[in-house]
């Protein structure tokens, strides 16, 4: 089975990778979802140093998304995510600028009562 990493450069388009995103893209969307889905935290962060490293990947907006929102769940009190988390939102935003905003905040608040 390909690992998470490998099923979300799937969904990346690449001109330079004929064969990527594949042939049926509804497969790989399915694919990076089912996997996403019973990721760890660890594991869905390595994906996202590894596919999104500086805010700017072709992994598509829903999944960068969904990607964050899970690892979130999973860590609710990382500061570090939360903050990682809040920043893709506004460099994707302003749509989602209210959501970034109180990621922010708690991760704030998980600081400042540590």
């Amino acid at each position: 089975m390909k690992s998470l990493t490998e099923l979300a450069l799937d969904l990346c388009p690449a001109p330079e990778h004929p064969n990527r995103p594949g042939s049926d893209l509804n497969a790989a969307t399915r694919d990076f979802i089912e996997a996403l889905t019973f990721a760890d935290a660890d594991t869905i962060m390595m994906m996202i140093r590894e596919t999104i490293p500086d805010l700017t990947g072709d992994l598509p907006v829903w999944a960068r998304n969904l990607t964050y929102r899970l690892a979130c769940l999973q860590r609710p009190d990382d500061a570090e995510l939360l903050r990682a988390a809040s920043h893709d939102l506004y460099f994707h935003g302003p749509d989602w600028d209210d959501s970034a905003e109180e990621l922010r905040r708690r991760a704030d608040e998980l600081d400042s009562a540590s």
